[in-house]
């Protein structure tokens, strides 16, 4: 397959070029003066969504349900995504673990599943958000090894609020004895613990500003450490709710966007109108504007899909495409050591996007296979 589309060059802006794709990879890329008319991209990766299209993710009890959320995610430009588990019952939890494993083993059909983000159980209390305040527990490294045993060592990313009951420990076992991932969020650690954490091993900061301490001039808590520090990743939900837009462009310009993660956070709402939904075992009320909040007005996840972060961020920023790409996808990869994709390069894998003049995704490619084509370019 060969693809005739402008690339997002860092130094030279969008440029025309022939991409070819061979047996699932990137083979060969020749800038040409022939003006193309659709932009590449590599594809989006989400590591934070609890799911989409009436489908939540506490609550997957079959492989059609993962098929229909690849299906649902590939339409929006993501190639890749992990599973976000919500603080749920201990036999929740560890029942969720053996689902996932049986209906994880084999590829999605469309957007690719790299593993099991679990959000809790080990977080804190005042900044709890949506997550069941009676179902938060101390650190227990037992419990983390139970879950990643019977997911079958699928568990890839987990946020931890450092300061509580036994949480730092948990993160140092972790950090030396398994190749997780560690984000630090629902938490209401002050800066000398958060920076503690980063030097124990966390390395990404979960939807930064949300559900977390705020920067305070005297007391600068997770935030101010997460933006401090280079080597920590900061999520951000780019949906226009969660964050200003001018929170948006002083984290990008503070972090540089080399280290700022486009997540959706996404609840089953996703795709659908307003009304009532899932998100765990909380009920959620969404409104017509796409905002969704628990029934006593706590913000509750997102409707946000990746490509509508994309035009945000166009929107909200001066960005390059280049730098949005890296928000999206390249970040990502990096943050999870997925060194076979997040960019357009000879001998990467043939995971991507094409976008429309307006900012429509129009196609999704897998391994150099189509999963989504919209109407428009059938």
């Amino acid at each position: 397959m060969r693809e005739h589309v402008k690339l997002a060059h860092k130094k030279k802006g969008l440029v025309n070029a022939f991409v070819t794709v061979e047996d699932g990879l990137i083979s060969c890329i020749e800038e040409t003066d022939k003006e193309a008319q659709l932009l590449m991209l590599p594809g989006f990766i989400d590591i934070h969504t609890h799911g989409a299209a009436m489908i939540d993710v506490n609550h997957i009890s079959s492989r059609d349900d993962i098929e229909k959320l690849s299906r649902f995610y590939a339409s929006h430009g993501v190639t890749s995504f992990l599973l976000s588990v919500m603080t749920d019952t201990k036999d929740k939890m560890r029942a969720l673990m053996k689902t996932f494993s049986s209906v994880l083993s084999s590829p999605a059909p469309a957007a690719q599943i790299i593993g099991i983000h679990l959000e809790g159980p080990f977080l804190c209390q005042e900044y709890k958000g949506a997550m069941p305040p009676e179902l938060i527990l101390p650190g227990d490294y037992e419990f983390f090894r139970e879950l990643m045993e019977l997911s079958g060592g699928r568990v890839k990313y987990i946020t931890i609020a450092p300061e509580a009951e036994g949480n730092m420990e948990l993160i140092r076992k972790i950090r030396t004895e398994t190749d997780v991932v560690i984000s630090m969020g629902h938490s209401a650690a002050d800066y000398d613990t958060a920076i503690m954490a980063v030097e124990s091993g966390v390395t990404s900061a979960t939807h930064l500003f949300n559900a977390m301490k705020l920067f305070h001039m005297h007391r600068p808590a997770v935030s101010g450490a997460s933006l401090e520090r280079d080597e920590v990743y900061t999520e951000i939900i780019c949906d226009g709710f969660h964050l200003h837009p001018a929170a948006v462009r002083l984290i990008i310009r503070t972090k540089g966007c080399k280290k700022v993660v486009c997540i959706t956070d996404s609840i089953m709402a996703a795709g659908l109108p307003g009304g009532m939904y899932k998100l765990g075992v909380n009920d959620v009320i969404v409104g017509d504007d796409g905002d969704a909040k628990l029934p006593d007005g706590v913000r509750a996840g997102s409707t946000l899909t990746l490509d509508r972060a994309m035009r945000n961020l166009r929107s909200f920023t001066d960005c390059s495409w280049y730098e949005i790409s890296r928000m999206l996808s390249s970040n990502q990869a990096k943050l999870l050591n997925l060194r076979d994709r997040g960019k357009i390069a000879e001998g990467r894998r043939a995971d991507y996007c094409l976008i429309s003049p307006d900012n429509e995704v129009v196609r999704t490619v897998v391994r150099g296979k189509t999963v989504f084509q919209s109407q428009e370019v059938e």
